[in-house]
């Protein structure tokens, strides 16, 4: 027997990220989206979605881009206070302690503890009651070498983190069980 639920963010898990953003007169800014995924693989497409009212989704609408830095689950601590410090009022890669680098095609910065990082163009943007969605091109790649084999970024080396929205909870990832296709 099932129970009917309210509809709600039941999808789960989802990836967690550390979206940087620069404008022009504003300096770095680093947000912890929950809310993001691979939308097209050709072009590279991903989106994000972030509360209108949040410092960041300003930024992001000026500059028309961003990019993503996939943190590891170490750094679990740091990115959840990139999550619940505005970066309004404080900056979070002096006050949490990141390294900022520059990025190739964008004016946003790498974080550089961060062993993955999609450097992204926006090409819309959606207004969805509570959130707006940023399509954007991935426009450059970086991953650091020790968590890449034949150049193919090894998830237990990266060891990312996802988050479950119905109970608000961080998860680590801990190992393959399958592969596509492997039951054809």
């Amino acid at each position: 027997m099932k129970k009917e639920l309210k509809p709600g963010t039941l999808l789960y898990p989802v990836p967690v990220v550390l979206v940087t953003c620069a404008g022009k007169k504003s300096g770095a800014n680093i947000i912890t989206i929950a809310w993001t995924g691979i939308i097209c693989s050709d072009p590279p497409m991903v989106s994000i979605s972030v509360r209108p009212h949040r410092h960041s989704s300003s930024i992001i609408k000026e500059s028309g881009e961003f990019v993503i830095n996939v943190p590891t689950e170490d750094m679990l601590e740091k990115t959840d206070r990139c999550g619940t410090t505005s970066g309004r009022y404080h900056d979070k890669f002096d006050e949490i302690g990141l390294t900022p680098m520059e990025a190739s095609k964008v004016r946003a910065p790498l974080i550089g503890e961060c062993p993955v990082n999609l450097e992204c163009v926006v090409q819309e943007v959606k207004e969805l009651g509570a959130h707006d969605v940023f399509l954007a091109e991935v426009v450059a790649a970086h991953a650091d070498d020790d968590v890449l084999e034949d150049d193919e970024i090894q998830i237990s080396k990266a060891m990312p983190l996802v988050f479950c929205p119905p109970t608000s909870e961080y998860w680590s990832l801990k190992e393959k069980i399958g592969e596509y296709a492997f039951t054809s």
